[in-house]
């Protein structure tokens, strides 16, 4: 169960600390943002990312050289300053705020390697949404794993709080639409965008969960392993607050998370929500792999839906060819993901 602990004189004194760093980094960012741009109009050259030095630094030069307008930039946060990698369409206009999806890699990937897997940029592009793409420190996981399931030490809330911070440096430095951020990740970065959603209910409208497993089945690397086998269990949280709506992806033929694992974490979180599973349903599409899909429903909505994937290992499913955790041949992860937190967006906007 993850509990929400007392905020301390010295806990107090921290945030608002890191709160006049956030701002002096926004700070730094907008006068970069300036600079480039002047530079730009001056050389026809291309824009130096928000929240970096105007330096070639190597960082800088592989941004360049991506295809598109990916950037990079920094946030900080409890659990330290984490790198990420944003995408805005092109053409659109700095002024209209934008949905965004903030996206979690998962064990040995970086933000780099998972967009590259997932292409969400083109459907980003087609559709009219921003992509935040944060990424772990190998200080913080030699694997590149989110801490997702590290609670008894604190470190999982902490890089959740981090993320978060990395969310509210890209509303307002970026122009990304508060009322409107869903997120998701593969893998660990699936059990840590949970995570984030469970700590921080209001500030997301959907969540997506491929592959990954639930807040309060671990707390600590070996309750984690027995987990990934489907060994334990996630929540009860007795406390928690309404949650937005999930999405689970899994794969029935995963040998690295087992598939009871997606089945549980959709129970656990429609049991918060007071939601009951209505029949299952066979989706195929084409030659795509098929799929079972259950919608847990409550007054008629459907605030859970797992889609378990016949065949799929641990890939993200309709991924590129040729990546690593890839399987082309499954259901289009990346269209099932907006559609969803689209319909969630739209869902959310009705109620206000």
């Amino acid at each position: 169960m993850v509990r929400r602990a007392r905020k301390s004189p010295w806990a107090g004194a921290f945030q608002r600390t890191l709160k006049a760093m956030t701002r002096a980094t926004l700070r730094a960012s907008r006068r970069a943002v300036v600079q480039a741009t002047a530079r730009s109009v001056r050389g026809n050259a291309r824009p130096v990312p928000a929240g970096r030095p105007a330096a070639r630094s190597s960082a800088a030069r592989a941004t360049k050289a991506s295809a598109g307008p990916w950037a990079t930039g920094v946030a900080i946060g409890p659990a330290g300053a984490r790198r990420y990698r944003w995408w805005r369409p092109p053409g659109a206009g700095r002024t209209t705020p934008l949905p965004l999806l903030v996206m979690l890699h998962g064990c040995d990937q970086d933000a780099t390697a998972f967009a590259r897997l997932t292409r969400l940029q083109t459907l980003a592009t087609r559709e009219g949404f921003m992509l935040l793409f944060p990424e772990q420190e190998r200080l913080a996981n030699a694997h590149g794993c989110w801490n997702w399931f590290d609670t008894r030490h604190g470190r999982a809330q902490a890089e959740a709080a981090s993320i978060v911070a990395a969310v509210d440096q890209a509303c307002a430095l970026h122009g990304a639409d508060r009322t409107r951020v869903a997120i998701g990740g593969l893998s660990a970065g699936a059990g840590m965008a949970s995570l984030a959603a469970l700590q921080y209910p209001g500030r997301f409208q959907a969540v997506v969960m491929h592959s990954g497993i639930a807040p309060g089945a671990a707390h600590s690397t070996a309750t984690a392993l027995s987990a990934m086998r489907g060994r334990r269990r996630p929540g009860p949280w007795p406390d928690a607050p309404p949650l937005p709506p999930l999405l689970v992806i899994q794969g029935l033929s995963d040998p690295m998370v087992a598939p009871p694992n997606g089945r549980a974490a959709a129970q656990a979180w429609a049991e918060a929500l007071g939601a009951r599973a209505a029949a299952t349903r066979t989706v195929q599409r084409g030659t795509r792999r098929a799929m079972d899909v259950t919608d847990f429903k409550h007054a008629g909505r459907a605030l859970v839906t797992l889609c378990e994937v016949r065949g799929l290992g641990h890939a993200w499913s309709g991924g590129a060819a040729g990546q690593p955790y890839s399987d082309p041949t499954g259901p289009d992860a990346g269209r099932m993901l907006w559609a969803f937190a689209n319909r969630c967006f739209a869902q959310s906007a009705a109620k206000q």
